[in-house]
């Protein structure tokens, strides 16, 4: 069960001045706040799963130090990656696709293939239960997203995401280079 709580804080923070929370604010501003939160834990469990299956596909080929070393290089990009200061995502206004589709798949697009997806991979190639790796993502970047959602764009803005988001970058950071000098076995 290691992997759900690792997942569920690394979540928050990877996600918590990301652009998939900003884009559920947006959308729920015009797509209702409700819709939002159910499509955002749909698409990132989704996200997530698949992070998992490619953890999966990595787990028999990787030594423990590798699975190790590999979640320290995840942690590392995860935090140098929060870091970055984000651009507004697109508001999707121009997809005419109803509701709650809109929203499923344009925050399962900002989720695929970011910074957390990869943490989960390295978390499920490390883990015996890989499904808790999604399951702790999901509800950790759920948490983030769905009070973004409930929130709406302009109290998200006004929240001081840039404070946070260089706390989670060094935390991230930090975490993944301890993680790393134990994997290679300085520590």
């Amino acid at each position: 069960m290691d992997a759900l709580m690792a997942a569920l804080v690394l979540a928050a923070l990877t996600q918590a001045s990301d652009r998939t929370p900003w884009l559920a604010a947006i959308l729920a501003d015009r797509l209702g706040r409700g819709t939002v939160v159910v499509a955002g834990l749909v698409a990132l469990a989704l996200s997530y799963a698949i992070g998992v299956a490619g953890g999966r596909l990595l787990a028999p080929v990787m030594t423990p130090a590798a699975t190790l070393l590999l979640l320290a290089l995840a942690l590392v990009l995860a935090g140098v990656g929060t870091g970055w200061r984000v651009a507004r995502p697109e508001a999707l206004e121009r997809w005419r696709l109803p509701a709650p589709v809109t929203a499923v798949l344009g925050l399962f697009i900002m989720a695929f293939g970011d910074r957390m997806q990869f943490v989960v991979v390295a978390l499920a190639a490390r883990s015996d239960l890989p499904w808790a790796a999604a399951v702790g993502a999901t509800i950790g970047a759920g948490l983030v997203a769905g009070a973004a959602a409930l929130a709406g764009e302009a109290a998200w803005l006004a929240l001081p995401l840039r404070a946070v988001r260089l706390a989670a970058a060094l935390l991230l950071t930090g975490a993944g280079l301890v993680t790393g000098v134990a994997a290679v076995g300085l520590v």
